[in-house]
């Protein structure tokens, strides 16, 4: 998808979900990454306006984010300190090797959609870790019949995005240079749920996230690969 597109929408963007459901995703997603380790380099790729990167910073770790959207990154320079923002490419991140400790992206891939470029960008966020340090990719689940209704009424999406299937994020990894040492399924909590029932779907979400045949329908594939 063209950078001009959430330039357009870069106003909107944070305000296209119900903001407790956005919240119950940003926590789950700081507390993951911040298990992975306790401090270092971190790279956003694909940081939009920054929530989940400011949300880290605030943590004490050394957070880059870097996208491609100019528009995206002056909402994150606005209303996000503790961390520094970067135009670029996934395809051709703006970075010198072995970098980072921690590379990750969130709800990007789909938006990267075309097969090389998804592989570019795997293996440029392996290229950029250190050795011995993690890839995070966390993104739309292909397996959740719940995402073709969602992404028909958001501005991010416009129709030209692809649901990347697991084994192709495990598979780009480790033709990057990776060893994927987890792959599981996370989130369960649709954006129409009303506030007064979060705290209930959020204990459905956690049965289901441990019920076996029933995760692999959660929201999101999560795949942690260390760098060899």
């Amino acid at each position: 998808m063209p950078a001009e597109h959430f330039d357009e929408i870069a106003g909107e963007y944070d305000e296209s979900l119900p903001p407790h459901v956005v919240e119950h995703y940003i926590v789950k997603r700081v507390n993951r990454l911040s298990s992975l380790i306790d401090s270092g380099r971190v790279l956003d790729v694909g940081c939009g306006t920054g929530i989940l990167a400011g949300r880290l910073a605030a943590r004490g770790y050394d957070l880059t984010g870097v996208d491609p959207s100019e528009g995206m990154l002056e909402e994150a320079r606005k209303n996000i300190t503790g961390a520094r923002f970067i135009q670029g490419s996934g395809t051709a991140l703006p970075f010198g090797d072995n970098e980072f400790d921690l590379t990750y992206c969130v709800a990007v891939m789909h938006h990267v959609a075309e097969a090389g470029d998804v592989k570019k960008t795997l293996a440029e966020m392996v290229r950029v870790t250190r050795s011995g340090g993690l890839v995070v990719i966390w993104d739309h689940n292909p397996r959740n019949p719940y995402w073709k209704y969602l992404m028909a009424r958001v501005p991010q999406d416009d129709g030209s995005e692809r649901l990347i299937p697991e084994a192709e994020v495990t598979g780009g990894l480790e033709a990057g240079g990776a060893v994927v040492v987890e792959s599981c399924q996370s989130g369960f909590v649709p954006d129409f749920t009303p506030p007064r029932l979060l705290k209930g779907a959020a204990r459905l979400e956690g049965m289901v996230e441990r019920t076996p045949g029933l995760k692999r329908l959660c929201a999101h594939n999560v795949v942690i690969a260390s760098k060899t």
